[in-house]
């Protein structure tokens, strides 16, 4: 009978030789003689009971349901190894540059305060930093860590959620008192608004019924800004409606500065994230560094809310 090493050296044997493409190329990456992988394949094939390789004298190829094997055996063996790097790293000294970028409105509220005092727990650790609200691309511009604040749909990206926010919808008093208070979120069609440029449709906001059905709503923008400080002078100067994310405006609202409105029809699933790449790379740096904020923010948010208690 295998143990579940058996199994899981025999995945990773045959994860090998598939990324490889080669018997003799796995063997020289995992220290074993060509004919031992041969065999350790073999033995994975005998024991499903299905031929998961096509092989041929200078080539090999995955049978349609060896792929789809290999498919489970890469993420498998891929989590083992991230496993044992976890114990191993949490000896390890975080170094190196930390690129990361986050929006300019999150950036200047809590990155700046922050970022000084993991600098000085990590001393080890340099920062390049870029504060935009731009969709950047993690990957392909080499971003170790960035945080959005979404809902956060692209399964592409590991994240984690490191603080609760919401979105709301807000205007000056003055504002108001001018044009009205729009109590459904339809009414917004007739009233000034400030949208956000880097919206998917600036032109467009959605809501959700008390019923959970969504709502769509065409505005009028009078502005169209790409950051939120912006948007945040814009509605105070009573120049319209405007939507962001909560912690942009929270100490104006709370000092009766801007008005929320439509709190019952916003959406309840957004947060501020963190992601990166896949985990198989993530290195100590990003991972303390996520650590970091999430322990950081839930204090300062802490704080926050006894502030506004009392």
């Amino acid at each position: 009978m295998s143990t579940n090493r058996d199994k899981l050296d025999g995945m990773t044997v045959f994860v090998r030789v598939v990324e490889k493409g080669s018997f003799t190329l796995a063997a020289k990456q995992l220290g074993h003689s060509t004919s031992y992988i041969s065999k350790e394949v073999s033995r994975l094939e005998n024991r499903l009971g299905v031929r998961l390789l096509n092989r041929s004298t200078r080539t090999i190829s995955l049978t349609d349901i060896g792929k789809s094997y290999y498919e489970y055996c890469r993420q498998i063996v891929a989590d083992a190894e991230e496993a044992e790097r976890s114990i191993s790293s949490q000896h390890d000294v975080p170094q190196g540059v930390l690129k990361i970028s986050a929006p300019v409105s999150f950036g200047q509220i809590y990155l700046t305060k922050l970022l000084p005092q993991f600098l000085n727990t990590y001393p080890e650790v340099q920062l390049d930093v870029d504060f935009n609200d731009r969709l950047v691309d993690v990957v392909a511009e080499g971003f170790d860590v960035v945080i959005r604040v979404s809902n956060l749909k692209d399964t592409a990206l590991i994240n984690r959620k490191i603080m609760p926010s919401k979105i709301v919808t807000v205007a000056s008093p003055d504002y108001l008192e001018c044009n009205g208070y729009p109590t459904q979120p339809r009414e917004l069609a007739q009233h000034d608004c400030i949208s956000y440029a880097y919206r998917q449709v600036p032109t467009h906001w959605d809501y959700i019924s008390k019923e959970g059905e969504p709502i769509g709503v065409a505005v009028k923008p009078r502005v169209i800004c790409n950051n939120a400080e912006m948007e945040l002078s814009m509605a105070l100067a009573g120049m319209g409606i405007t939507r962001f994310p909560a912690f942009c405006c929270e100490k104006e609202i709370h000092q009766g500065k801007l008005v929320p409105l439509l709190e019952e029809f916003e959406q309840g699933d957004f947060g501020v994230y963190a992601v990166y790449p896949h985990r198989r790379h993530l290195s100590v740096k990003v991972r303390v560094f996520v650590d970091f904020l999430v322990q950081r923010l839930k204090t300062a948010r802490g704080a926050a809310s006894t502030r506004s208690i009392k």
